[in-house]
């Protein structure tokens, strides 16, 4: 077979793959991630009137109290509706709470006015109590609420506050129980065999808290920062027949009221205390062959952990606790809990003591759930588990430095669960392009910014991005001090709060242990207060070197004075570690026909150009023995040249010649790669005459596994009458297709009959993997009336939890009959999709590549308040406008090139 036709056929299985993944086969690491922050609504910025003393500055509370413990008393009618003002479920009625906290603090220096955090409250009998002298402080009536974006609670006193004084506060409040799943929210699931319990109907209720970043003050009134620590005792009054769960075990007998009181916590951040009211089950002991020293139940629906489902996220558990009290030399404390929720509007959240899960986080089953489900489950698992370290045990200052809990915690999940080194490349290298790509918009932020400009809710959420969780290279933390430095970081600041210079204080500490020496806080700077990455850029002719800020726009690069401490290594015999930022080295001149290769194994976050000559040097070897490059380059020469390409540092034809080589690739890195990166041409042209020569000779398999995914993402008449005759079998005889979501998209749902099936198989299915399958299916036909109607269908809770709403039009957007449709639904409908802004700006707006699209994407910024959607609409601003640069530019060269291609193998 001639070259060419070799080319053909990587181009075909690239494509068919592509094709197929555009529903089923996304990374699901990243979407995991980012979506552990849910939805909030925030006001508009404070005022103040100014007959009332003004609020401490940049909304933060005062350092003057000191904060020690809570006693919080709830009671929760989680089954009894009382009239309300606003129309929850039934009209005009709504779910309530109510109950009393009293917060012991220190005064360090004195006061008149104590702030705190209350947020959607009656709050009322506040009284303060000096407890040294044991005498009651008089409070000024009435309470002042500032109902803004500060949700401060101020409270005047009659006299001052003493320095070195312990005093007290107590209140009493009231709230709704939120069915916006955030604060203390209500959630329903419908049980296959109802309880005699005087209940007509299948429907069961439970409560449930999801309180990060900002959502304790929506619970009770507290000093709701994350360096205000303090130990929680927490006592709940339930409903009979339901079972309350909280950060620690229950001490104390049941009452005839189920009042039960929770162990005091440990010290800790108001943001992870938690509880649960529900009826669900705790699924039976289950142990693995690892034995922890630690009391771990899982919980779920009865349905659940009758079936099992709960099996395999108890025995990972136990593999993962074992690993991480091993590597880190703490050994975990108190109780653990994990729950599978049927709502909750984050992937997972780390409550010390009580980790809460979507459904599809915890429960697997074997045979309908896919081997890539079960990797999601484990590493998500795994990054909760790490918190209890990271995040839990240790804290960061402010959340500004967000990246401390959740770099690290990302970090250990990949290490803890891939201890098969392939499997861990995987993972390492998905976070590394995901943050590359979010990096490399203008409209990107430093990975540690000032405390000032992250002060708002809306504002700390927006720190929740890809950035946060996989721009940390803490790979190059362990080359240089191994595990040493997490034992010290760990064990000095537990219970404490940190910011980044204790981190770089530590490292430096653990270098000196070792005998090395390094300028960690000089070096890492670079990479944490600055915006994006660099390209290193190397002539090995002359031995030239330099970077550049690494951005789509090339013209923006180059006015970019950001420069970098660049830790890299070669395949020369340059010494492994060497820091840099211009000059020339003759390390770098490459011997006559000798190719240089920078950033061995990627352990740099930076991207790497050379001169003419040595990416020739390095295609030609890629083309007779490409096992002579460590697969992770192979993987990221290609990312490198497609990036490298868009940003015009580099001809797109040499991104394309860099896949040649795939034909003979077996490991799975490089072919993910140019996955991947080709999606970006699918998006770019599936509406241009450029998609015809795309898609020629869809003839070949990936791989043994893909063969199915493969052939019918291609249309081939065989795949197409097998689906549509396991599909008719399955009308017929209820009898599932093996593995839905390798043929989803294929399945025949053009027509009513056959589309209403597969919802109804969705509506019945009580398996959550199965329902994200089917979901996705859903959006697959080309059938605009039926989108259309699964669209509004989002708008129902009964219909689509509120949890999978952004990812339902996600999914309808990424088929291109509707694309359109899912950018004018958001629109119509922003005020009730905007808690998931940011995810949907991004995937609705992944095509656009138009001066038309473009400018109703600046018309949609300028008539809509984007609330903690602003950063991802500039940043589709920003890549609708390359994008745009990048198709006009580009399209005749790459459809030469695929015309090409197709004439060569005919």
């Amino acid at each position: 077979m001639s070259q060419s036709a070799v080319m053909s056929k990587t181009f075909a299985i690239i494509f068919a793959v592509l094709t197929a993944s555009s529903i089923t086969g996304m990374i699901t690491m990243v979407i995991m991630y980012n979506t552990e922050i849910g939805e909030y609504n925030v006001t508009a910025p404070p005022t103040v009137p100014s007959t009332t003393p003004a609020p401490p500055p940049i909304m933060r509370l005062p350092t003057n109290l000191v904060p020690e413990s809570y006693s919080v008393f709830l009671r929760v009618h989680l089954y009894t509706r009382i009239p309300h003002q606003v129309n929850v479920t039934s009209p005009n009625q709504t779910l309530l709470f109510d109950g009393n906290s009293t917060v012991f603090f220190y005064c360090d220096r004195p006061t008149r006015t104590i702030y705190l955090h209350s947020k959607d409250q009656t709050v009322e009998n506040a009284t303060v109590r000096n407890r040294d002298q044991n005498q009651a402080i008089p409070v000024l009536q009435p309470l002042k609420f500032h109902q803004d974006q500060s949700n401060f609670l101020e409270i005047m006193l009659e006299e001052e506050l003493k320095e070195g004084q312990n005093y007290s506060l107590f209140v009493e409040f009231r709230g709704q129980v939120s069915e916006n799943l955030e604060g203390l929210f209500l959630s329903t699931y419908h049980e296959g065999d109802p309880k005699d319990d005087g209940n007509s109907d299948t429907d069961r209720f439970l409560a449930a808290t999801n309180l990060e970043p900002t959502d304790a003050r929506r619970l009770f009134p507290c000093f709701d920062e994350p360096a205000m620590k303090a130990k929680f005792n927490v006592t709940i009054i339930h409903r009979k027949g339901t079972t309350a769960l909280g950060n620690e075990a229950k001490q104390g007998a049941d009452s005839p009221f189920l009042q039960f009181s929770f162990k005091s916590t440990e010290m800790m951040s108001t943001y992870l205390l938690a509880f649960t009211v529900s009826e669900l089950n705790k699924a039976d002991a289950f142990h693995s062959d690892i034995s922890v020293s630690v009391d771990s139940t899982t919980y779920a629906r009865p349905e659940a952990t009758a079936a099992g489902y709960t099996a395999y996220a108890d025995n990972i558990t136990g593999y993962i606790l074992s690993y991480y009290q091993d590597y880190f030399d703490i050994t975990y404390k108190g109780k653990l809990d994990q729950v599978a929720l049927p709502d909750l509007g984050v992937a997972g959240m780390e409550n010390w003591g009580l980790i809460t899960y979507q459904e599809g986080g915890v429960l697997y089953e074997e045979g309908v759930s896919s081997w890539l489900h079960k990797g999601d489950i484990a590493t998500l698992i795994a990054h909760e588990l790490a918190h209890q370290w990271f995040g839990n045990l240790v804290t960061m200052k402010w959340w500004n430095e967000v990246w401390l809990n959740e770099g690290f915690a990302t970090f250990m999940s990949f290490m803890a669960v891939c201890l098969c080194p392939p499997q861990k490349d995987v993972y390492f290298m998905s976070a590394l392009h995901a943050a590359f790509e979010e990096d490399a918009l203008a409209s990107s932020h430093p990975l540690n910014p000032p405390q000032q400009q992250v002060q708002t809710t809306l504002e700390i959420i927006e720190m929740f991005d890809t950035l946060t969780y996989c721009k940390v290279r803490v790979q190059i933390l362990l080359h240089l001090c191994s595990l040493l430095l997490f034992q010290m970081y760990l064990s000095q600041f537990q219970y404490k709060n940190v910011d980044q210079d204790d981190l770089w204080d530590n490292i430096l500490k653990a270098l000196q242990e070792t005998g090395k020496e390094f300028a960690v806080e000089k070096y890492m700077k670079t990479w944490t207060l600055q915006t994006g990455f660099p390209v290193l850029t190397i002539n090995t002719t002359s031995g030239d070197y330099s970077q550049k800020l690494a951005l789509n726009d090339l013209v923006l690069a180059l006015e970019s004075p950001f420069r970098w401490f660049v830790v890299f290594n070669c395949t020369n015999d340059l010494p492994p570690m060497s820091v840099l930022q211009t000059g020339r080295r003759e390390d770098f001149r490459s011997k006559e026909g000798e190719w240089i290769l920078v950033n061995v194994n990627s352990t740099g976050y930076y991207r790497v150009n050379y001169d003419p000559d040595n990416w020739r040097r390095l295609l030609d070897q890629l083309a007779t023995n490409p096992n002579m490059i460590p697969v992770i380059n192979r993987g990221q020469l290609i990312d490198d040249t497609f990036n490298l390409a868009r940003a015009k540092m580099v001809d797109v034809t040499l991104a394309l010649n860099f896949t040649q080589f795939l034909s003979n690739e077996k490991e799975f890195l490089p072919w993910e790669s140019a996955v991947r990166n080709l999606r970006y041409f699918v998006l770019m042209f599936d509406r241009s005459e450029v998609y015809g020569p795309m898609q020629f000779s869809f003839f070949f398999r990936y791989n043994q596994i893909n063969a199915i995914q493969v052939a019918c993402s291609n249309d081939l008449p065989e795949c197409l009458e097998m689906v549509e005759d396991k599909f008719a079998l399955w009308m017929k005889k209820s009898t599932p297709i093996c593995a839905p979501s390798s043929t989803a998209r294929l399945w025949p749902l053009e027509e009513k009959t056959e589309w209403e099936f597969a919802w109804a198989k969705f509506q019945s299915s009580n398996i959550s993997s199965e329902k994200e399958q089917l979901r996705a299916a859903l959006s697959c036909t080309k059938t605009i009336w039926l989108l259309n109607r699964y669209l509004e269908y989002t708008l129902d809770p009964e219909k689509i939890r509120l949890m999978d709403v952004a990812s339902t039009i996600n999914y309808i957007a990424q088929n291109e009959a509707g694309q359109a449709l899912a950018w004018n639904f958001i629109r119509a409908h922003w005020d009730y999709v905007s808690q998931d802004g940011a995810s949907l700006i991004e995937g609705v707006t992944s095509r656009f590549s138009t001066q038309f699209e473009l400018e109703e994407l600046e018309a949609f910024a300028a008539k809509y308040d984007l609330g903690s959607a602003s950063r991802a609409v500039d940043q589709a601003i920003e890549q609708t406008r390359v994008n745009i640069r990048w198709v006009k530019e580009n399209r005749e060269k790459i459809l030469e090139w695929f015309e090409t291609a197709v004439d060569n193998a005919s």
